[in-house]
């Protein structure tokens, strides 16, 4: 090779080199201006309203994380995780998951254990509401919904939803198949750890002419147009549905308050992770965690989120109702759940 030919082809190497240095650059200037989306897998209906009106909009979506959202109940939301937890890169940068739902993909390897050192806002969440894998959004319990109108003795157990007289008049949600089954279980002879009994109890529901819901909303709708007098539900949903006028008064079951705990988790391939902190992040912020308090009637789970009084008596929990507090056994939950919507789909609503 030549001199001259020398010359040429480090000219030529010198342009290729140019264009990609400034190619480069165009793409760090991209990367400054517009951080990419950020997909958050997560119920939806008004839930998802509150994340979009408390979280996305106000918070993250300024800072050039567009939140996309992936609605689904929490089972296929699931076996996304599973499905997709060795590629390269997944689907969602967030998972919405409960607290059963979070240890069972944890303990799949579907998802991070999360430096909190890239959540400043989670300093301020108590200890006992906090893991290693899952940042907790709200709180709340599980009780009883009924129409006084209709059901004119307060209940006070879930066995009372097995009254003849309420027969053809009890709801029941598909999404919520595991604390249905609980319910059930808790009433007659189970536990936390056994869900067995409560599936011969949910069979003689459905003889009386149960009804199943494919949603919350599908619930509130029923219990308002006088369709569904009683229902087990969360304590949250309850205040929610009163607020918008559904006629329900709210009861405690004699076999205790198990705690809800929802939150979201990071999946080990996604493909945002700083979006998906930022998400995490925001969604402890007090605005937000007022904000889902007062649309979704949920606790708080941050200290010192200021709160209407009003408010507050009926979201905020008391030291002597949480010292009565129930955990659900996330270990049996893992091991079963299969099982269980495996039956709730072909037995129960089969």
């Amino acid at each position: 090779m030549t001199t001259k030919q020398v010359s040429k082809l480090s000219r030529r190497h010198f342009t290729a080199l140019a264009g990609a240095a400034g190619a480069l650059s165009l793409i760090g200037m991209r990367t400054a201006h517009a951080a990419g989306p950020v997909v958050v897998g997560t119920w939806g209906g008004d839930y998802q309203a509150a994340l979009q009106k408390y979280i996305a909009t106000p918070l993250v979506d300024p800072k050039n994380y567009k939140v996309v959202f992936d609605g689904a109940a929490e089972s296929p939301r699931k076996v996304k995780l599973m499905a997709e937890r060795r590629l390269p890169r997944g689907s969602m940068d967030v998972a919405a998951l409960t607290a059963s739902g979070s240890y069972d993909m944890y303990q799949n390897g579907a998802i991070d254990k999360l430096d909190y050192s890239r959540i400043p806002a989670a300093a301020k969440i108590p200890a006992n509401l906090k893991t290693d894998y899952l940042v907790p959004q709200y709180y709340t319990t599980r009780v009883i919904l009924f129409n006084p109108s209709k059901v004119t003795t307060a209940p006070t157990s879930y066995a009372d939803l097995w009254k003849p007289e309420y027969a053809g008049r009890v709801g029941v949600i598909d999404i919520q198949y595991l604390t249905t089954i609980e319910s059930a279980a808790m009433a007659f002879g189970g536990s936390l750890s056994n869900y067995e009994p409560g599936k011969a109890k949910l069979l003689e529901l459905k003889k009386q002419g149960v009804r199943i819901y494919p949603t919350n909303e599908a619930m509130a709708q029923a219990l308002q147009t006088g369709e569904c007098w009683i229902c087990i539900m969360w304590h949250a949903r309850g205040v929610l549905w009163q607020n918008a006028g559904v006629p329900i008064e709210i009861a405690v079951p004699k076999e205790g308050s198990v705690v809800y705990l929802t939150g979201f988790s990071i999946p080990k391939n996604a493909r945002n992770k700083d979006g998906a902190y930022e998400f995490l992040n925001a969604q402890l912020d007090h605005s937000a965690q007022a904000g889902f308090a007062k649309d979704l009637g949920g606790s708080p789970v941050v200290d010192g989120v200021p709160l209407p009084p009003e408010l507050a008596k009926r979201v905020v929990y008391t030291p002597a109702q949480q010292a009565r507090f129930m955990v659900q056994d996330n270990e049996y939950l893992a091991k079963n759940d299969a099982q269980l919507k495996d039956w709730w789909d072909k037995v129960f609503k089969g």
